[in-house]
């Protein structure tokens, strides 16, 4: 049977010592509570740091055996473990680098030392329990090396991994030293999920330009497979909130604090002490509030709590001072003997109390300045009632305002903005409040915490099964042997060949792409053996393809098929154009110009505008803008716009490596047809093929292709294997 293990720095239970021996509680978290409700009859299983110190193994033993029967297995960390990885590099160097806060970033060696030491310890942990076909989730940021670690130690195994804060914009993100080392974590999993498209889109946008990647929509494309990246909101477990809100403590709670603060109204923020909550935004916006509208002074209260954490960190003990004495000032300044302006409870909440709350508060004020999600606007909405509706407040900066579209949406650095929302909750109609709520909760009640984890974890099952069956295509030794079976059979063999990225490496250099000495002592066995018809099918023009290959007597197709030459004769198929259309012409060398790195190639019947010394944003955007220019006037003339490996080439339409393959194969019975490419164009070539063909893609995935061959240096090897005599 398939399990699945959760992987996260933190095991969701409370341990303590008590003196008949440990007391383990499971913790009542969303994602514990998401993965409990998983619609699979895998076994489920949880690994991560176990929230206690272990003095000695006979310790760590007692901590295991208690553990083990929930299925939990602990990663034991030591204090400076717990200092230089946990509050160091995740807390103190990526924390507020996502959050945008780099001034905040703090870089030390010992933190990143520290970060790989436990992740590798992760991976150890997972190492003997995971086997092939089994699912890892690794949930956040503390582990984000642990996916590619996982993949090198345990194969077979589908892996997940989820970022649950805000994945920062490229110009930030390259400012880590360990940016690569990073990446390239990631990029051990199968499938990466986000709160949103926005840190979706960063991230896939850092990946192509920090390692120059290929990314196609949500794709990112290895050498061996396709990492997935997509958006799993995360929600709550609405019914938990929603039946929880009408129990009689929680009722009589409420009832209590109505009696209490009497009239007013009660807008309500909940926050962990973080600098990125935007809590001294929200009291200055709250200040000015009061000054702009002296008829709600003694009307309303802010209840603000405010959960204390890393208090004794410097930044974070600043925060909390700072935090005191605005509200010191703030209550000293609009208090009167009836009236306290903010109510404010630093600690954390019991849950009884903070349903209470939520029920009684008016307005929920929620206005970080960054978050990945924020969910406590998504339980504040789950427990009110048709009637007595509340009003969300919502950062524009927070996940959830994606989905919270009827709540008000206010930036938190803007204070006018914020002021102004106030004003607008307080004095909203009750038919307003209630229809903004009803569309709110069919939307979290359906979207709820179940649903993020059942839908990442099917999404990543489909994903492991796509890139399984993915390898099987991959030329290996198995399919070589099979191949070299079919090859000695055949009496009559076509073997096209693609050059560039194919035979040779892609370069834009002239010198470092002419053909290797080994490369023409392999086409000169191959055309030795009459049985073979070797044809090189290139968009390399015929004067090149001549000097390059002299006195080898093979046969060529230039420029896609608009000559060719066989038997030693070139037959034109398209004539040579004398003059380009201007306005093509006009297109080009201004998307040169705009284009620092970008160059033109001039042949006889196509232009290539090359552009792989470009800046990988830049090429992108000036790629697509120069094929949407050229489309137009292309179509008129009966040209093809056709973009390919770090080009975009115009040329006749009448021509394709296709159309050269088809007038190939009408000539003779080939008894074994190959065709191998590693362009867009060579899918011409591929879909030409017939049924028993054998098209082989180099390098990206191919819809087009049988099978690939994920490294271009690895073909001449192939082609060496499946042609040299006497191998078996």
């Amino acid at each position: 049977m398939m399990k699945i293990f959760i992987i996260a720095n933190r095991l969701p239970v409370q341990i303590e010592r008590h003196a008949d021996g440990l007391c383990v509680t499971p913790s009542a978290g969303g994602l514990a509570t998401g993965l409990g409700s998983l619609e699979t009859t895998a076994e489920k299983y949880w690994i991560g740091w176990p929230g206690i110190h272990a003095e000695t193994e006979a310790e760590k033993t007692e901590i295991r055996d208690a553990l083990r029967v929930h299925n939990f297995f602990p990663v034991f960390l030591d204090q400076d473990e717990i200092e230089n990885y946990y509050e160091g590099y995740s807390n103190s160097t990526i924390w507020p680098l996502c959050h945008y806060f780099p001034s905040y970033v703090e870089y030390k060696s010992a933190y990143w030392e520290a970060y790989q030491t436990v992740n590798e310890r992760f991976a150890e942990a997972a190492r003997p329990l995971v086997e092939a076909g089994d699912a890892v989730w690794v949930q956040d940021y503390q582990l984000m090396l642990l996916p590619a670690l996982l993949r090198a130690c345990c194969p077979g195994i589908g892996i997940g991994y989820f970022h649950h804060i805000p994945f920062p914009s490229y110009e930030l993100f390259r400012a880590l030293p360990e940016r690569k080392a990073l990446l390239n974590g990631l990029l051990g999993a199968d499938l990466i999920g986000f709160h949103t498209h926005d840190y979706m889109r960063h991230f896939i946008s850092t990946v192509y330009r920090v390692l120059n990647l290929n990314c196609h929509l949500d794709e990112i494309n290895l050498r061996d497979r396709i990492v997935h990246v997509d958006t799993f909101p995360m929600g709550i477990n609405y019914d938990h909130y929603r039946s929880s809100a009408e129990q009689p403590d929680v009722i009589a709670e409420t009832d209590r604090l109505k009696e209490m603060l009497g009239q007013q109204s009660v807008i309500l923020s909940v926050d962990r002490l973080d600098y990125s909550k935007g809590i001294l935004h929200r009291l200055e916006a709250f200040a000015g509030f009061l000054d702009a509208h002296p008829e709600y002074r003694e009307e309303v209260s802010l209840a603000m709590i405010v959960v204390p954490s890393r208090d004794s960190v410097e930044k974070y003990a600043d925060l909390k001072e700072g935090i005191d004495r605005a509200i010191g000032d703030i209550n000293g300044r609009f208090s009167t003997m009836s009236w306290t302006p903010i109510h404010y409870f630093y600690r954390p909440f019991p849950f009884t109390e903070l349903m209470a709350l939520y029920r009684l508060a008016d307005v929920c004020l929620v206005t970080p300045l960054r978050d990945g999600m924020n969910l406590v606007a998504k339980e504040y909405l789950a427990a009110k009632r048709e009637t007595d509706p509340g009003v969300l407040i919502l950062s524009e900066m927070a996940g959830a305002a994606v989905e919270l579209d009827q709540a008000i949406i206010i930036n938190p650095n803007d204070l006018m903005d914020v002021q102004a929302a106030i004003l607008t909750a307080l004095s909203m109609p009750q038919t307003e409040k209630r229809e903004r709520l009803l569309t709110m909760q069919r939307r979290i009640s359906k979207h709820n915490v179940n649903r993020w984890a059942n839908d990442f974890l099917q999404e990543l099952q489909s994903i492991t099964a796509q890139n399984r069956e993915v390898l099987q295509q991959i030329v290996g030794k198995r399919l070589m042997t099979e191949l070299r079976e079919h090859y000695e059979a055949a009496k009559n063999r076509l073997l096209v060949l693609d050059y560039d990225g194919t035979l040779a490496p892609f370069t834009a250099k002239p010198a470092e792409a002419m053909p290797s000495p080994e490369l023409l002592d392999l086409l000169k066995r191959m055309k030795a053996d009459a049985k073979n018809t070797v044809v090189i099918n290139s968009g390399r023009d015929k004067g090149t393809l001549d000097a390059w290959f002299a006195g080898l007597g093979l046969d060529f197709a230039a420029e896609h098929g608009a000559v060719y030459k066989q038997n030693n004769t070139w037959t034109v198929v398209q004539t040579p154009l004398e003059n380009w259309d201007e306005e093509i012409m006009a297109i080009m060398t201004h998307a040169i110009e705009k284009t620092p790195g970008a160059s033109l190639e001039v042949k006889d019947t196509s232009l290539v505008w090359h552009y792989r010394n470009v800046d990988v944003w830049l090429a992108e955007l000036r790629a697509q803008q120069l094929i949407n220019a050229l489309i137009g006037p292309a179509y008129r003339l009966g040209m093809q716009v056709v973009p390919g490996h770090k080009i975009v080439e115009i040329k006749p339409a009448s021509v394709s490596k296709g159309v050269e393959l088809e007038r190939r194969l009408n000539e003779s019975d080939f008894d074994f047809v190959l065709a191998i490419g590693d362009d867009t164009t060579d899918e011409d070539m591929f879909n030409a093929l017939p049924a028993d063909g054998i098209s082989i893609k180099v390098g990206d995935l191919s819809a087009a292709a049988k099978y690939r061959i994920p490294l271009q240096s690895s073909v001449l090897p192939f082609l060496d294997f499946l042609t040299k005599r006497g191998v078996h």
